[in-house]
């Protein structure tokens, strides 16, 4: 969708550039706030069914979309697209969840998370191949096409998880009690919300790619090849971990990775005042950082949920409102902060490490790279 954000803004005559970023923003924001609804009913109901019935209704607000001729009405789809695809998050997380634990559940996230950002390590290409031979709609039809055949697999292919002996109750005793189970777990919790910081540094990326590309380099219909630096080192990034995590833990892995990540952004922002770096300088410095992040995102998510397997539902629920509806928040503000400089794109990369690092001393009580009494059994092992 990333090429098409030009066309649609002249579609529906948005004013101001940086609003066309609300495209994506508010599918964020309709994919983060229904989790903690979702949460408590994927741990009564399963997994299975609302992944299913998430699909089902991602296809129809794809397809609906295609359709509109009013940019609010597209905002609205976007919004109820968001809450679909909530329902798929949930249920998939809290499945990993029910099959693996510890540093087993950071290896299958890893392997997961690498093929899933295969998606925009092609689709910009892909979206601007299919605006050559047609309108931004078709867009639409595509993405709808893809996830009719993610559910056609999902139907034929993935079980129930959830064991019908550790569903629990859909009542608000209950669900009070989930809830609590896990904000009151101050390790997980602030795991948990590094989270929304590390989603916060991949959106200001993305939300601000198009106009560092096409306005600053000028790279105009080209600018998906420069784009794909990002999720190629990304996907790098979560293979390595994969194989890392079992030797030398989540804690140093996620650890290590942040205090690199910002002593490579201070750098870069330096870099940023001095002058315009060049593109080629531009695009090392992506392919140097982002990794970090990929070591971030697994460890830290299975460090949230290691100790929250009689509510994975839940725990899913609570980290993926925060993380999901706080990141679009932050990553919206960095792009409507864009002044034609990359001074605060860079600017907010800084911060938001900063704020994971916070997050990572709150949860070991002061102290880093510690082995936190976790769990090093690997995938095979489980």
């Amino acid at each position: 969708m990333l090429p098409a954000l030009p066309d649609i803004g002249a579609a529906f005559q948005v004013a101001d550039p940086n609003d066309r970023s609300l495209v994506l923003t508010v599918f964020l924001i309709g994919f983060g706030l229904p989790q903690v609804v979702f949460g408590p009913l994927s741990d009564r109901f399963g997994r299975r069914r609302p992944i299913l019935i998430g699909l089902a209704v991602y296809i129809a607000c794809a397809l609906a979309s295609a359709a509109v001729r009013d940019f609010a009405e597209l905002l609205s789809l976007r919004f109820a697209q968001g809450m679909a695809a909530a329902a798929i998050r949930v249920g998939m997380i809290s499945a990993i969840r029910d099959r693996y634990e510890g540093a087993a559940m950071s290896e299958v996230v890893s392997v997961a998370l690498s093929i899933f950002l295969l998606i925009p390590l092609f689709m910009p290409g892909v979206g601007q191949i299919i605006l050559l031979v047609g309108p931004w709609e078709l867009i639409f039809v595509a993405m709808g096409g893809l996830a009719a055949m993610i559910g056609l697999w999902t139907f034929l292919r993935m079980p129930e998880t959830l064991a019908p002996g550790s569903r629990r109750p859909l009542d608000f005793t209950s669900v009070a009690d989930g809830f609590a189970i896990v904000i009151r777990n101050r390790a997980a919790f602030s795991y948990g919300l590094s989270g929304m910081f590390l989603l916060a540094i991949i959106l200001a990326l993305i939300n601000t790619s198009q106009q560092v590309y096409v306005d600053i380099y000028g790279l105009g219909p080209y600018y998906p090849l420069a784009f794909a630096a990002m999720p190629g080192a990304a996907i790098i990034g979560f293979l390595v971990n994969s194989g890392l995590v079992a030797r030398f833990g989540m804690r140093r892995l996620a650890h290590g990775a942040m205090l690199l990540f910002l002593a490579g952004s201070v750098a870069w922002l330096v870099m940023v005042q001095l002058a315009t770096p060049p593109l080629w300088l531009f695009l090392l410095m992506v392919v140097l950082v982002t990794p970090m992040v990929s070591f971030g995102f697994p460890n830290t998510g299975a460090l949230a949920m290691e100790r929250l397997g009689e509510v994975a539902g839940t725990a899913s629920a609570i980290f993926g409102a925060i993380q999901t509806v706080g990141g679009a928040i932050l990553g919206w503000a960095v792009a409507q902060s864009f002044d034609g400089t990359l001074t605060p794109v860079i600017a907010s990369l800084c911060i938001f490490s900063t704020c994971v690092l916070a997050c990572f001393l709150a949860a070991e009580n002061g102290r880093l790279f510690g082995n936190g009494g976790a769990q090093t059994t690997s995938a095979a092992d489980a």
